[in-house]
């Protein structure tokens, strides 16, 4: 009886440490998607995922989803650091959010909220009209967003970028770093963010275009953001749009065909080599403006007239 007692403990403790290292074995750096993937497959590139979903339950965290190919990947929740790249090899990572949301980014169910990085490139994110966001941002540290197209969310928010994080993180600071990508078609403002007061905000917008949105190009509650080299042009309504506790500085931008070019409601902005032309209103300035005197503004209805510019150094 004592040694089958003792077998059956044994056996289970070998039960327990296969299980442990299979689940360890599941988690690997770097996994890898495919058009003609399968969820079931361990995610390795001779067995390839056939979404991001299935992928990232078997990727470790810090680790990265590759694409083998060009397909439709899903929509996906991301609440560990990881990075998803679409063009590794010959791909490119398509996510159609038809009624949902593309990418969720959020981490505050783990023990150690705000603290993820997450990396998102080359990745097209169509909301096909009636997407609610193509990239939510609820919790996290850094988000990295380059070279991707998130256009056609019609729907709900309508925003291309939806950043919501409320909570203060420093070194490193909070930030949203998004480089050449363009973001098109949308209903509400293509980039929303609202951090609240005192989070020590960061976001750097780098060759960026926004264009065609119903909305606003780019709308900031609280927080400091940096535009440089990018086109915000042909939106409805304004392609800056500055609002309570928001420091943004424009640099090497152009800001054209909008309703308004800068809307200053009540907050701080620096202009330096801006183009400000052919919108309904160039510049409305309820807030703090500064001009640096080489910024191009002319052939609005109104506002054409900048605060008396600063010397440059």
């Amino acid at each position: 009886m004592n040694k089958f007692r003792f077998a059956i403990k044994a056996l289970a403790v070998a039960t327990f440490v296969f299980a442990f290292a299979s689940l360890s074995q599941a988690q690997a750096t770097r996994t890898w998607v495919s058009g003609v993937g399968d969820d079931v497959n361990p995610c390795s590139r001779t067995a390839p995922c056939k979404t991001f979903a299935g992928a990232i339950s078997k990727t470790a965290a810090g680790g990265e989803i590759d694409c083998l190919d060009p397909g439709g990947f899903g929509t996906v929740t991301i609440t560990k650091s990881l990075t998803i790249d679409g063009t590794k090899g010959s791909g490119f990572g398509s996510i159609l959010a038809s009624g949902t949301t593309g990418i969720n980014v959020n981490d505050s169910a783990s023990g150690s909220p705000n603290t993820i990085n997450v990396y998102l490139k080359n990745l097209s994110i169509n909301g096909a009209t009636t997407g609610l966001q193509g990239i939510n941002i609820t919790s996290a540290r850094q988000v990295w967003i380059e070279d991707c197209q998130i256009f056609g969310f019609r729907t709900g928010n309508g925003n291309a970028i939806r950043d919501t994080r409320t909570v203060a993180v420093t070194n490193p600071p909070m930030g949203l770093y998004v480089y050449d990508t363009k973001m098109v078609n949308n209903l509400g403002s293509a980039v929303f963010i609202s951090a609240s007061n005192g989070t020590s905000y960061k976001g750097f917008f780098n060759r960026v275009s926004v264009y065609g949105n119903s909305s606003h190009g780019i709308d900031v509650t609280n927080g400091n953001v940096q535009i440089t080299n990018s086109d915000i042009s042909g939106n409805l309504g304004n392609a800056v749009r500055i609002n309570s506790g928001a420091q943004i500085n424009i640099i090497g931008t152009s800001l054209n065909s909008n309703g308004t070019g800068v809307n200053n409601v009540n907050g701080l902005c620096n202009l330096a080599d801006v183009t400000i032309m052919n919108n309904s209103t160039g510049l409305a300035n309820t807030g703090t403006t500064v001009s640096f005197g080489n910024n191009n503004v002319r052939d609005n209805t109104t506002g054409n007239a900048l605060p008396a510019s600063v010397g440059q150094q």
